[in-house]
Parts: structure tokens; sequence; C-alpha cells
């Protein structure tokens, strides 16, 4: 591999390990459904021990993420509440999720993002961890394989910047696809923003070989040390979102300053209705179900979907 620069010696203290959970529990209490989509209520330590497990039985697993973006993406692309069925974890990644299902269900939803547990899958598996990154700007992807190397001692099975042409069929996507098979990872961080990453995941799942998939989204600028997240406390005052839109307002704006309110919209809907009455129709149009996102899509400038 090229040779790359060197890691910053502070690692982001969020791949610090955790407090342990107790890993014991059932189907009847992890699942909850929630505007059309199946959901996981899984503490982080369990969701590392159950990759780890996977990754060492080289079982076939895929990991998403879901935030107040993901629900309002999902009322408009069906194949999204598809992806979520299929997924063998589907946790709570969004304040706006966790406070809706407390209100509305009752629920109280464990909440974590991938860079609080992946130190806590890729410290016990060390060099029995191979893996491939994809999504990012190239010398952003390659920083965070690198430090993850030192980090933790893990193998880099491959590093795809977000910048190709993901339609299917594409000759990107071909390329790509021989490359992870050819490579043969146990993890595929993807990290291309949403909902890119998991349209890309949901038309290529079956040609992947046996492995974790996971949605990282901005895991791959944590891991390179381009972006920090701020302390725990703010997220469990459910601030975080406001933290991302004052550190990033152009990329941000109108996923948080429109989307909170269509998501409230929405969530509303099924608590009166049981299920989404009313679309809004410019987004039915922006965010067609069958439309794939062409070459490139709608990206900032690190490679990642904008969509508000």
């Amino acid at each position: 591999m090229a040779s790359r620069p060197a890691p910053d010696p502070a690692p982001d203290m969020a791949l610090a390990p955790a407090p342990a959970a107790p890993l014991a529990t059932t189907d009847a209490q992890e699942a909850v459904y929630f505007m059309g989509l199946r959901l996981h209520n899984l503490h982080r330590d369990v969701i590392a021990a159950r990759v780890v497990s996977a990754v060492r039985a080289r079982r076939k697993m895929l990991v998403v993420n879901a935030n107040a973006h993901t629900m309002v993406l999902a009322q408009q692309l069906r194949w999204m509440s598809a992806l979520f069925q299929q997924a063998d974890i589907a946790f709570c990644d969004g304040a706006g999720v966790q406070l809706a299902t407390r209100v509305l269900l009752g629920i109280g939803m464990h909440r974590t993002t991938p860079p609080e547990w992946i130190g806590n899958v890729l410290r016990p598996l060390g060099p029995d961890a191979s893996v491939f990154w994809l999504g990012g700007e190239a010398h952003v992807a390659a920083t965070a394989a690198h430090r993850f190397e030192i980090l933790y001692g893990v193998k880099t099975a491959g590093v795809q910047h977000g910048f190709f042409d993901t339609s299917p069929a594409s000759r990107d996507t071909e390329a790509l696809i021989a490359r992870i098979n050819a490579a043969a990872p146990n993890i595929i961080l993807v990290n291309m923003g949403m909902p890119l990453q998991e349209r890309w995941l949901w038309e290529n799942w079956d040609r992947l070989p046996a492995g974790v998939a996971i949605t990282g989204g901005a895991l791959v600028d944590h891991a390179a040390g381009r972006a920090k997240r701020p302390p725990r406390w703010v997220a469990n005052l459910g601030a975080e979102w406001l933290v991302r839109l004052i550190c990033e307002p152009r990329r941000l704006w109108r996923r948080y300053l429109l989307g909170l309110p269509v998501f409230g919209f929405y969530a509303l809907q099924y608590r009166l209705f049981g299920r989404t009455r009313f679309l809004a129709p410019w987004r039915a149009s922006r965010m067609g179900e069958s439309a794939a996102p062409g070459p490139g899509g709608d990206r900032s400038a690190n490679g990642k979907m904008e969509n508000g």
C-alpha cells in the first residue's frame, strides 16, 4: 500500500472501550417496529460482541443504523424498509428516533453510533480482522485505514474512495465487487452517507463475500482524526445534532433544519393513523424510490450524499 500520513498520536476517545453491559437478551426484547422499519434495541456492547462473534464464525452479517433522516427517507424509499427487515442488526443512531419511540411507543431505545463501539470490535480481533474501507475521500480513507492498523493491529484488505459510479452493473461497481471478493475481507465499513451506502448494499449484498458489512457514515472521518465526537453528556442531552450542524452548516442545514420537522410530522402521522398518509411531494420527487443515485451522486466535498 502507498505511503500514508502518520496517524495522530492522540486517538479519538470515542473509539475507546465502553462500559460493559449484559449480553443476554431475546428477540422479543430486541425488535421494535417504528415508522415502517424494524429496529433492534441493543446496547453498544451487545452490538460489538455480536459483530465479533460473526467475524470469528465467518458468518455474513448486515449492520445498519437508523436516525431521523433514515426514517424520513424510508417514507419514500420502499427498498429501505426491505433492507432493514433483512438486516441482522438495525440500531438506533439518533436522538430524534430515541425520543419518538419513547414518547409514542413507551420504549426506551438504546442509542449509539459506530465510532462508539468499533474499537470494541477491532481490539479483540486484532490481526484476525481484515477491513475493507468503502467511501470518503481517498486520502481520508487511507489515513483511517493506517490509523486503525496501528491502533488495533488489524489488516487492511482494501480502500475505495466514495467518488465512483455506484449504479448497478456499472464498470466501477463491477470492478469494486471483484476487488472485494478477491480480498475477502471479514469486515466492510461502508462510509458513503445515507442513502447511498444503504442503496449500494441493497443492490449488491448477494454478491459480497461472507463477512460483516457496517454502514458507518462519518466513521471514516472520525477514524482519520478529521472529526471529533462531542462529549458523551452532549449526546445524552440529545444535542449532538446541534454540534454537527454548527461544525458543518453548509452540508447539514437542510437535513436538520428541514428534516427534523418533517420527521416529527411523519412520526405524528404514524401515531394517529398507524402509517404515513400524507407524503411531502417535493421529497417524493427528489428521493424517488426507483431511482438509484447516479454516478458520484449529489455529494459534498467528502464524497458523501447530501440528502437534506
